[in-house]
């Protein structure tokens, strides 16, 4: 029972985290594209910038928007916020039961770096609190001055911490953890910068008292940032499902890249949407630097020739491939695992059995071939020359040589 409520724990987790991410990124993009599209009218009262006429669900609408605040402040004003909050503490409550609560497989690698359990969570957590506070700083430095020069600086920052958490954890831990470090610079934006500064301007006005102006333009400033992070983090959240992005030599600059891309792609969205014509340009931008993201993907896999000559046949290469990988995987994935703090198999993906393997072989080709995120590095060790020849046993299979198709 006790392993029941583990499970469906991260399970009901998983599912706020979603719902509270869509929640979020929903609104975020609504309000930037609302912002975006809004015209002066004469009809406006004085102290409005702008207006936006929509229609949704059988109904008009129409948005007005105040700089400051309209005449009378209103009996009621909603707060955007709630959803920026439930997104972190779902999020941080998913890695702690998913990563920090087992990781010695989803965060050490002994072949990177000889830590125990305890110091990757708090060399993890702590790196968290460090990003946001070398963010914050350059955010309130005099490059704050320059949004080209400030978004720069943040991009080569996030580059290296990308670089540097990958000497420190396994190639799934570093690649997750940078996701985390990007999700908690944008809730903290909210919670830290644009509610707080928000919060002293309807303050002020309820006062009668004229708002400090830098109020106002930081927040539009970090919301910027958030706007422009957003694609980066989703992908960083599907990509770790997909060992050839995350598990690679180059997965830092695949992240590179990858920052590049949803800055253009929110680029031409934004254009759009202040109704100027749309940079088509971004789109040829943002497929070639997919495609580099391709090949750098395939350049830092595994990097051996499997030599033909050590089995005599394909039959006996298909026997030494499976018994590979019962003798090194079988231990977790198993239908009741013998390894400290696993309830359930990973992914449900049981490899005991000759016919276990044969049904996985796709699977084990990307997790162990293809790059290097299986095994975990603090289990069990898998030579270079072992994962060309899964490799070629995986081709074999898919042909039809040897295994199921046979």
């Amino acid at each position: 029972m006790v392993d029941y409520l583990w499970m469906w724990s991260e399970l009901v987790v998983r599912w706020v985290h979603v719902i509270a991410g869509i929640a979020w990124i929903g609104s975020s993009f609504y309000f930037i594209a609302l912002d975006l599209s809004l015209r002066p009218g004469k009809e406006l009262p004085d102290e409005a910038h702008g207006q936006a006429w929509q229609v949704h669900g059988g109904g008009f609408y129409n948005m007005v928007k105040y700089l400051v605040a309209p005449a009378k402040m209103p009996d009621e004003l909603t707060w955007f916020k709630w959803e920026a909050y439930g997104t972190w503490v779902s999020g941080i409550a998913l890695m702690s039961l998913v990563y920090y609560g087992a990781a010695s497989l989803y965060m050490i690698d002994l072949e990177i770096l000889d830590i125990t359990e305890t110091q990757a969570v708090m060399i993890s957590l702590v790196g968290i609190v460090i990003g946001w506070v070398f963010y914050d700083g350059m955010c309130r430095s005099p490059l704050s001055k320059s949004d080209l020069r400030l978004a720069l600086a943040g991009f080569v920052f996030l580059v290296l911490l990308a670089y540097g958490y990958g000497l420190i954890f396994s190639a799934r831990g570093a690649f997750m953890q940078m996701g985390v470090t990007i999700g908690t610079m944008m809730v903290a934006n909210v919670l830290m910068v644009i509610i707080p500064g928000q919060t002293k301007v309807v303050t002020a006005l309820k006062a009668g008292e004229q708002p400090d102006p830098r109020y106002g333009a930081r927040g539009k400033q970090r919301s910027l940032h958030n706007n422009y992070l957003t694609l980066p983090v989703i992908f960083v959240m599907i990509g770790g499902h997909y060992p050839a992005v995350f598990a690679t030599d180059y997965a830092w600059a695949i992240l590179a890249l990858i920052l590049v891309i949803g800055a253009v792609i929110r680029h031409f969205f934004n254009t759009k949407h202040k109704g100027l014509a749309p940079p088509w340009w971004t789109w040829i931008v943002a497929g070639l630097l997919t495609g580099c993201a391709i090949m750098l993907s395939q350049l830092g896999a595994p990097n051996a020739v499997y030599d033909r000559t050590s089995h005599a046949s394909p039959e006996a290469l298909n026997s030494a491939s499976i018994e590979l990988v019962i003798e090194r995987c079988s231990s977790c994935h198993a239908r009741e695992p013998v390894w400290d703090g696993l309830a359930f198999a990973p992914k449900g993906i049981y490899l005991e059995s000759e016919g276990d393997v044969l049904r996985h072989t796709n699977d084990i080709f990307w997790q162990v071939a293809a790059s290097h995120a299986m095994p975990p590095g603090q289990v069990i060790w898998i030579e270079d020359e072992e994962r060309a020849m899964l490799a070629v046993w995986r081709d074999m299979v898919n042909h039809g040589l040897v295994g199921r198709n046979k």
